[in-house]
């Protein structure tokens, strides 16, 4: 056996219903990103905030068809964000203003169209709660090794939606999951700040700003500025 070609199945030849609807039913003009940790104040906040931050500062007002949320596994239901998170995102410009903790339920999960979880254990909670969320769940780290090795000439350009770009990317790294493998284990983690001091928040911060920038830049096809 081969590997698939990057971007390999991917393309302009969707059915009409496939284009138009999501796969469970609903209007196709939007694309929910989910992002998932444990106590959603912490990990998954910064993750969901860096990548709204990042889509605004490429697309503006022609990124509102992405839509990014958060929740956690046991997430503090109602609970601001962790101060020291609020910090790191300041560190990068982002708004930290107005988060709400939520915990995972059934319909996030539902809803999503790309799940990205800070650990292989969120990944598999996710999963492991059905909603067939096997091929839009990855983790974090995962989706940005998997993102750069697909080749963005084989996306949808932007000019056809960032909606249709983004779900073609996300069926384009499921293909290539089991070809591309984390050198470890821990590779594809993203570890718990909770209770830290901000040194440690900030070198999370740095990790999942690595981790963001290329996914955004895939979603959007628009590079970071410079």
């Amino acid at each position: 056996m081969t590997a698939p070609e990057a971007g390999r199945g991917i393309g302009h030849r969707e059915s009409l219903a496939e284009i138009t609807t999501t796969f469970v039913g609903l209007p196709r003009d939007s694309f929910r990103i989910l992002h998932v940790s444990t106590g959603n104040v912490c990990r998954s906040p910064i993750t969901e905030r860096l990548t709204r931050h990042y889509v605004h500062q490429r697309l503006g007002v022609l990124g509102g068809g992405l839509i990014v949320e958060s929740a956690g596994t046991w997430g503090h239901e109602g609970a601001p964000m962790e101060a020291n998170a609020e910090t790191v995102l300041a560190d990068f410009g982002a708004d930290a203003s107005g988060f709400v903790g939520r915990e995972l339920l059934d319909e996030h999960v539902i809803m999503a169209d790309l799940v990205l979880t800070a650990t292989r254990d969120h990944r598999q909670q996710v999963i492991s709660m059905g909603h067939s969320a096997g091929l839009r769940t990855f983790t974090l780290k995962e989706f940005t090794r998997l993102v750069r090795a697909i080749d963005p000439t084989t996306l949808p350009p932007l000019e056809d939606g960032v909606v249709v770009r983004a779900r073609a990317l996300v069926r384009a790294a499921a293909a290539l999951r089991g070809w591309l493998l984390a050198p470890t284990a821990e590779a594809d983690e993203v570890y718990d700040p909770y209770g830290a001091p901000l040194t440690f928040f900030r070198s999370i911060g740095d990790e999942i700003h690595q981790a963001v920038d290329p996914v955004v830049t895939a979603l959007t096809g628009v590079p970071a500025r410079t």
